[in-house]
């Protein structure tokens, strides 16, 4: 913090205006973020996304059966939140794609956020039992999210399934402290939070940038 102060009073002094020091100083702390944390969320790929959705509307538009652009724009629905306009182009699509696993998980995820949640279950269920690895075992940590509330154990099934195929990913473990937490099992969260920090201490650098906010709530877990 005193770093940060001493920063910004000599980028006052520079730059003659606060104001403008204070949106610098944020900026490289962005900037720096970015590069070497991966907390903050990045600026240009909700452009992009953007661009993307546009250009798949015009495709679909001029070709009304593409059904490869219905698929990847409604996934880019989904990860706007636009669960409603990811429905209406994943529903019609259940014949053609009927042995598709992503196409399943897609389906289930925004039925769940849609609030139909035992069809939600159902399709992800429907995708893991199409192929066990789909999107590395995405759909596990999605229905133990849906079951944390009130199916504990299935839940911590579910999380342990994932963690079969994906050991070495902090999210799981952090998802596994607040199942923990919700069973009132506070050692068994704690010792979850201290494996998954462990695990992230032994992951070589090209993965560890990605699992860092995991790792960074595990470490809030720990020590709260």
């Amino acid at each position: 913090m005193f770093k940060l102060t001493i920063i910004f009073l000599w980028l006052s002094w520079l730059l003659g205006n606060p104001i403008v020091a204070i949106i610098v100083l944020l900026l490289i702390l962005y900037v720096i973020d970015r590069r070497f944390v991966g907390i903050s969320p990045s600026l240009v790929k909700p452009l992009k996304r953007s661009a993307r959705i546009r250009k798949l509307k015009s495709q679909i538009a001029a070709s009304p059966n593409d059904v490869s652009a219905k698929q990847e724009l409604a996934r880019l629905q989904i990860d706007r939140k636009n669960y409603g306009e990811a429905l209406k182009l994943l529903e019609p699509l259940r014949r053609v794609l009927d042995d598709s696993a992503e196409y399943w998980d897609d389906l289930g995820q925004a039925l769940a956020a849609e609030g139909r949640r035992p069809e939600g279950e159902a399709a992800m269920l429907r995708a893991l039992e199409l192929n066990p690895k789909v999107k590395y075992g995405a759909p596990y940590l999605r229905l133990a999210a849906l079951n944390a509330a009130d199916r504990q154990e299935q839940a911590l099934s579910y999380l342990r399934s994932f963690q079969e195929i994906h050991s070495s990913s902090c999210e799981s473990y952090y998802r596994l402290t607040e199942v923990y937490k919700r069973m009132g099992k506070e050692a068994e969260s704690k010792s979850a939070a201290e494996e998954g920090l462990r695990v992230y201490r032994s992951l070589p650098k090209y993965r560890k940038r990605a699992e860092r906010g995991w790792a960074l709530r595990l470490l809030l877990t720990k020590i709260r």
